[in-house]
Formats: structure tokens, C-alpha cells, sequence
């Protein structure tokens, strides 16, 4: 293995990807197992997880299926209090990218859909990330956390203003989490992703409003999540060991054009 590949690796790690049935977090599960790490799939619907777990299997990685609703305490605590279990050590990697989605525009936000969004998006967030680092900091551990945003948490788009504001508050709770524990060796960044082909959007970019969203992007096109490996694995791994606080778009430039 070169030096490359060493600092690129997470052999004898074990990372937590929430929202790991579908989309991003299905794709982040494999990489991070691609990359040596043993990963416990976290998601809500059973079925999708263990799915997810047992292609990593297959392809030789090691991955495990835990049910978890991030919008829980004690539905947080017991997929750790598993995964620990189930790997034989404490995790120390956290991909969060679980979220909601509600495309609707203000004023037609109900009470209902606020609550669900924070509760999942931002409150969810906190819980993992509170869960991980308590238990980090109790075994004087180094660890890093990886939370999934979105460039609508930088820039303003139409239709989705609960989306956005809570996007903005977890690149705020990124760097402020980054802040308190500067000296407890626990990394906390971001990733805030550009237009993605993912089951949650792709509806939208099928009708003609979506159409003339990729039109106006500097590729013309949307990304493809195995756009986002390298910016995963900077910021899970060693490779990123100077890298706190950091909120690292993969847009092609998508909000600099916007701005």
C-alpha cells in the first residue's frame, strides 16, 4: 500500500452512515467499506439497510444493518450501543445523511412538516453527533464527523425554505461543534452538496421546471454520487487531519455562479 493509499484508508475504523438505505448515505456505506472501514448501516426501513449491508458483503467489505430513527434519543443511543457491539470497538467516524425533504413554498409551510424537518434534519444531526462524542471523549478517542448539507443552506432556492434554513443550521452546528472540541481530537466538517441525481430529487428534475435548473448549472448536468468520494474520504480519513470546521462544497461551482 503507498502513502497515498495509507492516508486514504480507514482500515481498523468503524464508521456510521445514517440514511443509508437510499441515495447518498446507500453510496457513502459503500465507499467508506471500500476504504477499509467496517460500517454500520443506519437508516429507519429495515429491509433497505440490510440490503444495502449485505451487497458491501458481498463485494467484500464489512457492513452491518441497524434500525435507527435519528429523530429519536433512544433510538440514537441504541444504534451505537449496537454498533459498538457488533464491530468490537467504539465508532469513530459519523456520516450524517439522513434528512427530509418538503417542497413546500412560504407561506405554505404547516406546523407539521417544520417539526418533522427539524426534528430529523437538525435535531437528528445533534443527537448522532452528541451520541458519537460523549462517547469519544469518555475513552479519550480521537474521531471524525462528516455531516451532509447542502448548498441551499448557502444559497436561497425557491420552494424549499424549511430544507434550506435547516441546512444552514447544520453548517453553523458543524463549526460550532468544531469549535468546543478543538481539544478532544474530534473533527467535525461538512459536506454541502450541489444538484445530485438521488431518489429524493429525481422527480423534480424530470419536469420542466428541474430541466431548466441543470440548463442554468455550470456543467449542464447534475452530479452523480460517486462525484462525492473523494470529498468523503478527504474528510473521513486521515488525509483531512488538518481539516476542522469546514464546510467543503461539491457544486461544480454551482453557488459561486448563483451568487
Amino acid at each position: 500500500m503507498s502513502n497515498i493509499e495509507k492516508i486514504f484508508s480507514l482500515k481498523g475504523k468503524t464508521a456510521i452512515v445514517t440514511g443509508a438505505g437510499s441515495g447518498m448515505g446507500r453510496r457513502f456505506a459503500a465507499t467508506l467499506a471500500d476504504a477499509g472501514a467496517t460500517v454500520i448501516c443506519a437508516a429507519r426501513q429495515k429491509a433497505r439497510i440490510e440490503e444495502v449491508a449485505a451487497e458491501i458483503n458481498k463485494a467484500g467489505g464489512k457492513a452491518f444493518a441497524v434500525v435507527c430513527d435519528v429523530s429519536s434519543t433512544d433510538s440514537v443511543e441504541q444504534l451505537f450501543d449496537q454498533a459498538q457491539t457488533l464491530s468490537g470497538g467504539l465508532v469513530n467516524v459519523l456520516v450524517n445523511s439522513a434528512a427530509q425533504l418538503d417542497f413546500s413554498p412560504f407561506p405554505a409551510v404547516t406546523d407539521e412538516s417544520w417539526q418533522n424537518l427539524i426534528n430529523t434534519n437538525l435535531s437528528g444531526t445533534m443527537r448522532t453527533c452528541r451520541a458519537l462524542s460523549t462517547r469519544l471523549i469518555q475513552a479519550g478517542k480521537p474521531g471524525s464527523i462528516v455531516n451532509i448539507t447542502s448548498v441551499t443552506g448557502e444559497q436561497v432556492m425557491m420552494g424549499i425554505p424549511i430544507y434550506g434554513a435547516l441546512k444552514a443550521a447544520v453548517n453553523q452546528l458543524t463549526r460550532s461543534m468544531a469549535r468546543d472540541m478543538f481539544d478532544q481530537r474530534i473533527r467535525c466538517n461538512a459536506i454541502a452538496p450541489g444538484y445530485f441525481q438521488t431518489e429524493m430529487v429525481s422527480g423534480y428534475f424530470e419536469t420542466e421546471a428541474g430541466q431548466a435548473d441543470i440548463a442554468r448549472l455550470p456543467l449542464k448536468r447534475v452530479g452523480d454520487v460517486s462525484e462525492l468520494d473523494g470529498a468523503l474520504l478527504l474528510l473521513a480519513s486521515d488525509a483531512g487531519s488538518y481539516i476542522n470546521g469546514h464546510i467543503l462544497s461539491v457544486d461544480a461551482g454551482q453557488v459561486i455562479q448563483l451568487l
